[in-house]
């Protein structure tokens, strides 16, 4: 949109506002949600988008890592720390009658828009494993204590400037 020669954001708008979800269900969402696909832009404007596993535990705090080696991820991010994720879950389709494309999807998502750093703190990496651990893991196993390769991750600390989440029911909304 246009206001007064400027671009106007439309970051963290919705169009169909009856699908948006409240503030503490896009957050319940965001905390189970299992996959977060992580987006930038490198020097020239060009998108990636990779899948990260990821720690939310609420407020305006994400956790992601990668490993250290300097890649697309992390050369993107020093040129520009803005990212925006999304977290979803597709369930059926409903099939629409008398055409196929009155079909509607069942689906929750959450799109985050924020800034990322990276975080050097080893007592940080540790909680970050401890957390993944808890949340990916299954609580039978166990280890040796510690985490001696710390050195080998980068972890990356997200601030939430913007959190939506939609919900479709499909066809029965």
């Amino acid at each position: 949109m246009e206001t007064e020669g400027t671009f106007e954001s439309l970051r963290g708008r919705m169009r169909r506002r009856k699908r948006q979800m409240p503030n503490e269900e896009a957050r319940a969402f965001l905390r189970q949600g299992k996959v977060a696909h992580v987006a930038t832009a490198d020097p020239d404007g060009w998108p990636y988008v990779i899948p990260l596993v990821y720690v939310y535990e609420g407020g305006d705090t994400l956790y992601l890592h990668t490993g250290n080696a300097p890649g697309h991820f992390l050369h993107n991010i020093q040129h520009n720390p803005r990212v925006c994720i999304e977290v979803s879950e597709m369930g059926p389709l409903h099939p629409g009658r008398p055409y196929a494309c009155n079909s509607a999807l069942v689906y929750t998502s959450v799109v985050v828009f924020g800034t990322v750093r990276v975080v050097e703190d080893a007592a940080m990496k540790t909680w970050f494993f401890d957390r993944l651990l808890e949340k990916y893991g299954d609580p039978s196993w166990t280890f040796e204590p510690g985490y001696p390769l710390l050195d080998r991750i980068l972890l990356y600390e997200v601030r939430i400037e913007i959190l939506t989440g939609r919900r479709s029911e499909g066809l029965y909304h």
